[in-house]
């Protein structure tokens, strides 16, 4: 079985775990884990990453994270490193702590990124136990161990966990968000939802088919480098939202107020929609926001209408495709 391709861009988002070697504890204490958090924290501002979501169990971690400048092996390698210092010289030991390299899925955000970090918060409760569903549940609300603490009262956030690109999905950082995101994550436990990793073995990528697609052909075999993808070479440039936002106004000679105002409906929206998604790589619901607070669902079904109008129209395909070739030609 082949391995997985080891996936990197700027702000893509992953899953990443660790477990100890041999499956022995990287935590023994309670230290142990404020440590490791510590160093996380660090780790997580030098190489400028953003942690949506943790669990520490016993003898692994979970991680959610984007990397706004495309570089988990520098970031992982550098934390691992770092944790794996501090544990062997406080408990006088040597050699690895980690059972070979980490693995990582790539995550379709828009799609999967609310299950895979309710995936991660209810990771302790995997575990077998003698307690009831009642308590367990009740304590894993209050415990420090995962990041749904903080999801769940403000006061108890850290710094260091972007709580809002979650909370993003169902309208924002506010209370009405928050019960939203808990009722959410209680009805994983409750209907004991399957794993959405189950969808990345064999390719390492959790996502809907268009997303695996896209990643394949500039991640595939044949691409023997990132200097000779020319997709990703245009990731690099990495337009921001208003600058791509400018310049398709410009293009379409619309007034900016008109594409980007709420109640506004027309394709040449759509297609700026599908241009932010494809250059900036933004999540639906930051393209909502964009475009006058409009809810992700309504950014999800007007990319979907325009994919519906290109197929039944196809002179749009060849407008959007004569788009994204205009895009970098009308700068001042």
């Amino acid at each position: 079985m082949t391995r997985p391709l080891r996936i990197q861009y700027p702000d893509a988002f992953y899953h990443v775990t660790c477990r100890g070697n041999e499956r022995k504890e990287i935590f023994r204490d309670q230290e142990d884990r404020n440590t490791f958090l510590k160093l996380l924290a660090r780790s997580l501002d030098v190489f400028e990453v953003n942690l949506l979501a943790y669990a520490l169990m016993p003898n692994h971690f979970h991680l959610l994270v984007c990397t706004p400048k495309g570089n988990l092996s520098e970031f992982m390698r550098h934390f691992n490193i770092s944790y794996t210092g501090v544990f062997n010289r406080k408990y006088h030991r040597a050699g690895h702590l980690y059972q070979g390299r980490y693995k990582a899925f790539l995550i379709d955000a828009d799609n999967y990124l609310l299950e895979v970090s309710r995936y991660i918060h209810l990771n302790p409760l995997r575990i077998k136990s003698k307690e009831t569903r009642e308590k367990r549940w009740n304590d894993l609300l209050l415990s420090d161990d995962t990041s749904l603490l903080g999801y769940m009262n403000q006061r108890s956030r850290k710094e260091f966990v972007h709580y809002t690109m979650v909370l993003n999905y169902f309208g924002g950082n506010n209370r009405k968000s928050i019960n939203e995101y808990r009722k959410f994550v209680e009805e994983g436990f409750r209907n004991e939802v399957p794993s959405p990793l189950e969808k990345g073995k064999g390719t390492g990528i959790i996502g809907k088919e268009d997303f695996v697609e896209e990643i394949k052909q500039f991640f595939g075999k044949d691409k023997d480098s990132h200097r000779e993808q020319p997709a990703l070479r245009e990731l690099d440039k990495s337009i921001t939202p208003e600058e791509l936002i400018d310049q398709y106004a410009k293009l379409v000679k619309l007034k900016r107020e008109e594409l980007t105002t709420k109640g506004k409906q027309s394709t040449e929206r759509a297609i700026l929609m599908e241009l932010l998604y494809r250059f900036c790589k933004i999540t639906q619901p930051e393209i909502g926001r964009l475009l006058g607070g409009i809810d992700y669902s309504a950014v999800s079904l007007a990319r979907t209408r325009l994919q519906l109008k290109i197929k039944n129209e196809p002179e749009w395909g060849k407008k959007l495709i004569q788009m994204q070739k205009n895009m970098g030609k009308c700068k001042d």
